[in-house]
């Protein structure tokens, strides 16, 4: 779907990122779950609604998944990788919330913007293109 060598890196200032304001996770625990809620929380940064995405939401499409009330999914099933996908953040917020998440020591997910382009796409099909991403970086950085 995309080429993983067209990464652009993302400055810290306060223009805003597309979509709606919020973030989507997936694929944690009830006690991890609790501990990215606790995280957000901490940061200084305006109150940001977290979406819980649960085993079903796989064959929606992002778009519609941006229209539930924060904490909506927590505690369902989420059988799926560890994911969080960001959108309408200030570039300068998603460098807290990633160097957060760092600092609480939390498993390392696969991370996304929301984008004209994905919002179309179903989060199965974001997750997969997301865990390819991954696996072409990590084979680039392998040596021979």
């Amino acid at each position: 779907m995309n080429d993983p060598n067209t990464f652009s890196q993302v400055a810290r200032s306060a223009n805003r990122l597309y979509g709606p304001r919020a973030l989507l996770v997936c694929g944690f625990t009830e006690e991890g779950q609790s501990r990215i809620v606790a995280l957000v929380q901490s940061l200084d940064i305006p109150p940001l609604p977290i979406l819980f995405m649960a085993t079903p939401d796989l064959e929606i499409v992002l778009g519609a998944l941006f229209d539930r009330p924060s904490l909506d999914g927590q505690g369902a099933p989420s059988r799926m990788p560890a994911a969080v996908i960001m959108a309408g953040i200030t570039e300068a917020e998603l460098h807290r919330l990633m160097e957060g998440y760092r600092q609480a020591g939390l498993p390392w997910p696969l991370w996304a913007t929301l984008t004209p382009t994905s919002e179309t796409w179903t989060l199965r099909a974001l997750l997969k293109e997301l865990a390819a991403e991954r696996a072409a970086l990590a084979a680039q950085s392998t040596p021979e």
